[in-house]
């Protein structure tokens, strides 16, 4: 079965503008006879949410957290991107499209990524009037500066905290809707099924999270806006309660998982340090705009060091590899987050790591404080200044753009980055795929949409830095409340869903008969160490690198695995309590099926491009080796239970604007 995007006609640079003029509206006065479910509060939920409101609709929100202020899109750190140009650089849509389509590895939709580029440029507008604290230059004007895989400065941040006040803002407008009585709010509610009705998505089944009490939610329309499942890896740079349970809930239901294997590996992240551990700690991208990646070239210096015999400092620039640097010219530092992160595991793999395991590389500023403070000095009129002052007046520049996330490391490991380079290492991070979605951000299943990371359409097989912030407030502020549209406009006359019918009483039944299985297994094992080795199966095998050999071997793992939990799991408690163990039971649940899915898909993909990097599949160099001629397509599966294989559905992608040709940073 191939796919149909539903792609507007028309030149790419008029499409959008074109379907917003043509698209089927719903009138103010029977707006408010539609119903719409918005699940996730997070930027992209939040601001659909928010926005469906005011224009009208009568929404539903949920979250499983007390405040949508604790969606995860608050971790963001570095920045939003926009193609503003405020630098005179040379940005433009164009280039802020084609920089997406390259970085993604020529595995996403063009119509789009065209649409993301253009909107990038409201959303700024839209946050600076909510009052978001975007960083200025010293005549007043919004700084910017750059993000990996791009030779244009076009990201807009507030400090290391971009995420935390674009969320604000975003919360701000719901509030707002739900003090107006457009929106109501259901705090500590866990999506758990999707009800269809028809063929329709009419509904969701929800748990709630301090009584256990299982609830019925009926709707005209469904968004999911829940975000990634990076936490089928465990060690993640995602908070700990992510998950994939809503979207893989609809999976189950028939809408189809696209591209599951394209997972971002970041490469700024702290290094384990053990096996307690359970989660990572991000240290933003934009570190790289300042921060230069080495480790020594000499297989002693790194013994040395490893030893305590020596300090990253005693090393000369003669003795250090600034490898990125050496291996791509052209970006530097500033290479996209795939290659960046392949580059640190090659020189890892070949023994140069600096830590005791051999797993982290250095992020060293000490050029950028000293540049920045020979700037410094000269604006204050010192013509001859001795390097401590320099040094000082650097660090102060540096602690204006990076401050808290200086500060959050020192917390973390106890050393000064200041004074001696930071330690990084790659660890997951965001993921590209999702649930599979036309233009319409709708699914294969009519009514049921999928906003932000919860679906797969901007990124291709890798997503450039600081977008992922402007993919959910492009899909919740601009882009769902036209596209939705065109569904509801066809809703008007159908009165309101009844929650008693049949597959509600049905998606309820299923839901408690799977709770009610997870606390009679009584068996030996925690979802925690479940979770923990599907983890660890995951990035061994399905991780940075991937072969078929050691894909073959974790799918049969992850079936083992699940078996194993199905039949010695134990869950203390019950159900009709605040339980965040059985939260996690049916989260693992889920995690253990995806898992075996992105084994398959990755098995099915014999390429290399972007995140998946297939080891059979590489040029000399080492890099990436796609194949466009087989595999110039989006696979959406289809899945259809444990003892049957999933059906494979493609979404040829066809580019008119861009040429195909391999990726190249040097």
């Amino acid at each position: 079965m191939k796919l149909d995007g539903k792609v507007p006609a028309g030149s790419l640079s008029e499409k959008w503008t074109n379907y917003r003029s043509t698209v089927p509206l719903v009138a103010p006065n029977n707006k408010r006879r539609i119903d719409i479910i918005v699940v996730g509060t997070g930027l992209a939920g939040a601001s659909a949410a928010a926005t469906l409101g005011e224009l009208g609709y009568n929404v539903k929100v949920f979250t499983f957290h007390d405040s949508p202020r604790r969606a995860h899109s608050i971790a963001a750190q570095g920045g939003i991107n926009a193609a503003k140009n405020y630098q005179n650089d040379g940005d433009s849509v164009y280039r802020l499209f084609y920089d997406t389509i390259k970085g993604g590895d020529y595995r996403s939709r063009e119509s789009n990524v065209h649409r993301l580029a253009e909107v990038s440029v409201n959303i700024i507008d839209q946050a600076v009037a909510q009052g978001v604290p975007f960083a200025r230059e010293y005549g007043g004007l919004l700084a910017n500066r750059s993000f990996g895989g791009v030779q244009v400065s076009r990201t807009f941040y507030a400090r290391g905290q971009t995420g935390q006040q674009l969320l604000l803002g975003a919360y701000q407008s719901l509030s707002r809707q739900i003090s107006l009585g457009n929106v109501e709010m259901y705090n500590r509610h866990e999506m758990l099924d999707v009800v269809i009705v028809d063929g329709k998505a009419r509904g969701i089944i929800t748990r709630n999270l301090l009584n256990g009490k299982i609830e019925r939610h009926a709707a005209h329309a469904v968004v999911l806006g829940t975000g990634g499942y990076g936490n089928v890896f465990y060690l993640s740079t995602n908070a700990m309660n992510c998950n994939v349970t809503a979207a893989w809930r609809a999976t189950k239901r028939g809408a189809f998982m696209a591209n599951p294997c394209f997972t971002q590996i970041h490469p700024t992240c702290i290094p384990v340090s053990g096996d307690y551990q359970s989660k990572l700690t991000l240290m933003s991208e934009s570190l790289r705009n300042d921060g230069r990646v080495w480790v020594p070239k000499k297989m002693e210096d790194v013994q040395a060091i490893r030893e305590g015999r020596l300090k990253p400092t005693d090393l000369t620039e003669e003795e250090r590899d600034y490898y990125l640097e050496r291996r791509y010219p052209a970006f530097g530092n500033l290479v996209p987050r795939d290659v960046a992160s392949r580059a640190a595991k090659q020189v890892c793999d070949e023994g140069r790591g600096v830590n005791q395991n051999s797993l982290a590389v250095y992020l060293d500023f000490n050029d950028a404080i000293m540049r920045y403070g020979r700037s410094e000095a000269h604006t204050r009129g010192m013509h001859n200044p001795d390097e401590g002052t320099v040094r000082q007046l650097g660090e102060k520049v540096v602690e204006a753009k990076y401050g808290n996330l200086f500060e959050m490391y020192e917390k973390i490991k106890g050393q000064n980055p200041y004074k001696t380079p930071m330690m990084i290492y790659p660890a997951v991070h965001y993921t590209m795929g999702g649930l599979w979605v036309d233009y319409n951000l709708e699914t294969n299943i009519p009514g049921l949409f999928a906003i932000g990371e919860a679906n797969f359409s901007d990124h291709g097989a890798n997503r450039l830095g600081a977008s992922a912030l402007m993919q959910g407030l492009a899909d919740g502020y601009f882009v769902l409340p036209y596209t939705i549209g065109q569904f509801l406009a066809g809703e008007i006359r159908t009165g309101p869903i009844d929650p008693d019918q049949e597959p509600f009483a049905e998606a309820e039944n299923n839901v408690k008969g799977q709770i009610d299985r997870l606390l009679s297994i009584d068996g030996s094992q925690s979802p925690e160490s479940i979770h923990r080795r599907l983890g660890r199966i995951m990035w061994d095998y399905c991780g940075m690198a991937r072969n078929a050999e050691g894909l073959k071997s974790a799918r049969q793992m992850i079936r083992e695995l699940r078996e194993e939990f199905w039949n010695d799991l134990y869950v203390a408690g019950t159900n009709e309590e605040y339980n965040p163990e059985l939260e996690k039971a049916y989260r693992v649940a889920d995690f253990l099926e995806l898992g075996e899915l992105m084994v398959v898909d990755a098995l099915d993909r014999n390429e290399s491009c972007g995140g998946h990097f297939r080891e059979e599949y590489q040029s000399e160099e080492g890099e990436a080796l796609r194949n466009d001629e087989d595999y110039a397509y989006v696979s959406a599966w289809e899945y259809k239970g444990w003892d049957e294989e999933p059906e494979l559905h493609k979404e040829e992608l066809v580019f008119e604007n861009v040429e195909l040709k391999t990726r190249s940073y040097k």
